[in-house]
């Protein structure tokens, strides 16, 4: 059992930055593949971006890709996503999800475990 809790969303002008956290309970944090995925009002979740177990690789979403950056700190048992050059389309809540030594993960049911959310509000 994983649990997940996020922070650092916020309020933020367009072209600003955020850093999000999320930091999980046990001992076994290097072992998961970790994602963050984001959901607008109205809208459905959404994939943002994950970086895998073991070598850290990374992918994201093309609407994120150069501007939002996924790492992680094992030693801390905390997954990060530093968002730059926010947009007002960046609003939403963003959520991150834990998945047992999966290769990467890009939808929803891939992942095992789910955070509470943070909201990211970007004013134009």
């Amino acid at each position: 059992q994983v649990q997940l809790v996020e922070s650092g969303g916020g309020l933020v002008q367009a072209g600003g930055s955020l850093r999000l956290s999320c930091a999980a309970s046990g001992s076994t944090f290097s072992s998961y593949t970790m994602g963050w995925f984001r959901q607008a009002p109205g809208k459905e979740r959404e994939f943002v971006a994950v970086i895998s177990w073991g070598d850290s690789s990374t992918y994201y979403a093309d609407s994120v890709k150069g501007r939002f950056t996924i790492s992680r700190d094992n030693a801390k048992n905390t997954v990060y996503l530093q968002m730059n050059n926010l947009k007002p389309e960046d609003t939403a809540v963003y959520y991150c999800a834990a998945r047992w030594k999966g290769l990467g993960g890009v939808k929803l049911n891939d992942y095992d475990y789910w955070g509470q959310g943070t909201q990211v509000t970007v004013s134009s």
